[in-house]
Formats: structure tokens, sequence, C-alpha cells
């Protein structure tokens, strides 16, 4: 039994370990570095998401960006489920969204993580992932607010979750949720006082 907790929990530790460094690659960053734009941090809001890379006027870059940042975190969770399992999988998710927003190689200064949030909700819940995708196209749509888009689809993927995985997939939803918020508390800030950029406008 104790050799059986201990594997466990080592094949956790690899799965958490795995996540957080392939989640931590700032996809962003290379990009707009590769295409001679610069570093993306010096650009806009400083964050090397897509939608700030959106704002270089480069919008097959945004789209590679969003694409990668997502990828990360679904190839991570699938990568862990394969190799140990579901709860694997949530580990390593969780991670990866850990290694965007804090990446060791920049310091810990990362994104907000909605991309690869949204990726790994994908990889461990399909039809949850799926369903927070299109609240956010659909708030998107209406609004055309990245940051809006993004905390009500946050908000709406627990609820999925739960109903359509379970509760431990609905936990893990929440976690990511709540990690999103706190990324996003001068988004909120600006959204309160009504003065959000809106997507593809260019900032500071």
């Amino acid at each position: 039994m104790a050799a059986r907790c201990f594997a466990v929990t080592f094949d956790l530790a690899l799965a958490a370990l795995g996540g957080y460094l392939l989640g931590s690659i700032p996809f962003g960053l290379v990009l707009t570095m590769a295409a001679g734009l610069g570093d993306i941090r010096a650009i806009g809001s400083g964050n090397i998401g897509a939608t700030n890379v959106l704002r270089t006027g480069r919008k097959g870059l945004a789209l590679a960006t969003l694409l990668l940042d997502g990828g990360k975190g679904a190839i991570a969770a699938l990568t862990a489920l394969y190799l140990a399992g579901e709860q694997a999988l949530l580990v390593a998710g969780f991670a990866a969204v850990l290694g965007h927003n804090f990446p060791i190689w920049l310091g810990f200064k990362g994104g907000k993580g909605v991309a690869t949030t949204l990726g790994t909700l994908i990889a461990a819940s399909p039809f949850a992932g799926l369903g927070a995708c299109l609240v956010w196209l659909v708030v998107a749509r209406i609004f055309k607010i990245s940051s809006l888009s993004a905390l009500v689809a946050l908000a709406a993927a627990p609820v999925m979750a739960y109903f359509l995985s379970g509760p431990e997939h609905a936990a893990m939803a929440a976690g990511l949720a709540v990690l999103g918020f706190i990324r996003h508390h001068a988004n909120i800030r600006r959204l309160l006082k009504g003065d959000e950029p809106r997507i593809g406008q260019k900032k500071g």
C-alpha cells in the first residue's frame, strides 16, 4: 500500500512538473520576437497572450499564439492522462496554466492563462471546454471586450464541468476560474470604470 501511494504521488508530482514546464513556454513572446516585432511585453498591455499580440496588428501571429497557448494546456493534460491516468490529467492541466501565468523563464511574470485554461478544459472535459469557448465567443461578439468574455467563460466553466464531467473536473475548473479572476484584477477594475479596451484596440 505504501509503495502504491508513493508511486501515485510520484506520478502526480511528475505530471505537475511536466505541465508547469510545458505551460511556461511563452509562445506569444517567442513568435513576436521571431517575427521581428520585438518584445511583446513592451507593447500594449505588456501581456504575452494572444489578445496583446493582436495589438501588433498581426492577426496571424495572434491566432498562432492562441492555438499554441491553448494547445500546450491540452497536450500537458492529455499526455498526463495517457501516462498516469485521470488525476494526473487534472494536475498537469492546472499546472500548465500556472506555468503560463508564472513562467520561470520570465521571472514568474506571465500571461493571464485564458487560452491555456480553455485548452486544458477541452482536454479534461471536452463538452464543458467547448461550451466555455462558445460562451467566450458569444460574449466577445456582443461586447467586443476580451477580458469580459474571459471572465464570463471562466465563471461558466465549473458549472458546465460539474454537470458534464463530475465534481473532480468541476473543482479543477473552479480553481482555474479563481486563478483567472485573480490574474484579471486590473481588468475588472477597468471594466467597473467603463474604460476597458475593446478587442483589437491598442492600449497605452
